[in-house]
């Protein structure tokens, strides 16, 4: 059966199935994992203070927001599979600008890297819409989840002990590896695009009046919030986490450790999947706010005083995010409309960057007056927030 994006734009080449789709997120996965804690360790110890780090991170997501709402301007006049080379030759740059071990090369390597995943994220995202039936959105999402599981428990832990034991160009050099073969990987497979890009609505470009036309639509309102909060939960603990256990006296390796086994988790996005399809994607989403709220603000109450059982609670909000990752970008699949796709897609993927620039400044403020894990204790009020709208305004056929 085709998709409603098929008959407004044919392709170029053979449809893509799950697996297909799977494999290519494992390896992207990989080569942003190899850095997921590198990132905030590096800086932490160039900056001297996790203030300081936060600031470095919203200012770079700042950039990265800019350049997420430029991308329907580089989709409109290039082929998707030139723009996902794009995401992963920036991806590959920034291990170059990490591997300096300088605070100029710190600031531009977080750019870099964040701003390749946003490219590399949008174009995947849009490749997904349109080869996949939108009936088949809760069994594709938390296949491709769980396939990363892989790249997502091996990349943090392997990162920071090639960085501590190493140094940062032997662990900037794997990133590289992993990045050359994704690269190989995606042009053997040669995705099809679109024969025609669409000349829609939203003509000519204009990055405001395509977050206006968003903003105007509230399931895609909620689908957005629902993202960002999913998102401020999984930053604030690949940043703050492993930060939070040097404090405690722990090495920065085993915060990799504490990041890997969250990841280990994310077969479960599975199991949420398989919920959603018998229950509701809505009961879902509310009880992953809830279980998130609760075990971030325990977390936050332990703090660095008892860091075993800080990493507990940690572990169980994981628990919650990876239910949501399995079945949280649904709302947003069902609601957009196909010739929209492309621009909203861009607005839509914002939800990273700005997960981290409002929180960042928030938690800036914060960390002037209180310690690391004042941050756990904000995230579990916004959680708190999140499970009453979603089930309050979650469809229950959903």
């Amino acid at each position: 059966m085709p998709t409603d994006t098929a008959a407004a734009m044919p392709f170029t080449g053979r449809r893509a199935g799950a697996l297909t789709f799977s494999l290519l997120f494992t390896m992207e996965s990989f080569v942003r994992a190899l850095n997921a804690g590198v990132l905030s360790v590096q800086a932490y110890e160039l900056l001297g203070s996790s203030r300081n780090v936060s600031v470095l991170m919203t200012m770079s997501s700042l950039g990265v927001l800019i350049t997420t709402l430029m991308l329907p301007y580089l989709l409109r006049r290039t082929r998707r599979r030139w723009t996902y080379t794009i995401g992963i030759a920036l991806s590959m740059c920034a291990a170059l600008m990490l591997a300096s071990h300088t605070v100029a090369g710190q600031a531009a390597g977080t750019y870099l890297r964040n701003a390749g995943a946003s490219v590399m994220n949008v174009t995947l995202s849009l490749y997904i819409l349109d080869h996949i039936h939108k009936s088949d959105y809760a069994r594709v999402e938390p296949m491709r989840l769980s396939f990363s599981t892989l790249s997502w428990t091996i990349g943090p832990t392997l990162g920071l002990w090639l960085y501590t034991h190493m140094g940062p160009v032997v662990a900037q050099s794997a990133v590289l590896v992993a990045g050359l073969s994704l690269l190989v990987f995606f042009w053997v497979i040669r995705l099809g695009d679109p024969k025609t890009l669409p000349s829609g609505t939203l003509q000519p470009f204009n990055p405001l009046k395509n977050v206006g036309r968003f903003i105007e639509q509230p399931r895609l309102r909620l689908a957005w919030s629902i993202a960002f909060a999913r998102s401020v939960f999984w930053s604030s603990l690949f940043i703050y986490g492993p930060i939070l256990l040097i404090e405690s006296g722990l090495s920065a390796t085993q915060g990799g450790y504490v990041i890997s086994i969250s990841q280990l988790l994310l077969p479960l996005a599975m199991l949420s999947g398989f919920i959603a399809r018998r229950t509701s994607v809505r009961i879902v989403i509310a009880s992953s706010f809830a279980l998130i709220c609760v075990s971030s603000v325990l977390a936050g109450l332990f703090g660095s005083s008892v860091p075993i059982v800080t990493v507990i609670f940690l572990l169980m909000g994981s628990v919650g995010a990876t239910a949501l990752d399995g079945v949280g970008a649904i709302p947003y699949m069902r609601a957009v409309r196909p010739r929209e796709r492309r621009e909203m897609t861009s607005v839509y993927r914002t939800f990273i960057e700005l997960s981290e620039i409002g929180p960042g400044i928030v938690f800036a403020l914060a960390l002037s007056l209180f310690p690391t894990q004042v941050v756990y204790v904000l995230v579990g009020m916004l959680s708190a927030y999140m499970a009453y709208i979603t089930w309050k305004h979650l469809p229950k056929s959903l």
